[in-house]
């Protein structure tokens, strides 16, 4: 093995240990920890055996080098995790909507009480 798998290794450990601190600080839920646990876990098989794993995906691809389809996928990835987060920002943005509306639905309630009161 080079030397730069042997730091991949080690950065993956480290954001394993990272992912599984910030769940038992509860700033992570438990589908986003099993989300990118996968995720690393998948990394790590690549960091141990990158020539074989983009020998395989070459394969499955049909493209010339092994090394093209690992950027492939790597670009297929950011996509799906960008389009998830826009879905998460878009949930966050409908939930503050909602709250939103109901504080001054409660805000004219207490008015129109503080109005009535002489």
């Amino acid at each position: 093995m080079y030397t730069i798998q042997y730091l991949a290794i080690a950065m993956i450990f480290i954001l394993m240990g990272y992912t599984i601190f910030r769940y038992r600080l509860e700033k992570l839920e438990l589908s986003d920890l099993i989300v990118w646990e996968a995720f690393l876990v998948i990394l790590l098989i690549i960091a141990i055996e990158p020539i074989k794993i983009s020998m395989e995906i070459k394969k499955i691809f049909g493209l010339g080098r092994g090394l093209d389809a690992l950027f492939v996928l790597t670009i297929g990835l950011a996509y799906v995790l960008l389009f998830k987060l826009y879905l998460d920002i878009d949930k966050v943005e409908r939930e503050i909507t909602k709250l939103n509306r109901e504080l001054a639905i409660r805000l004219k309630e207490i008015e129109d009480k503080i109005e009535r009161k002489p």
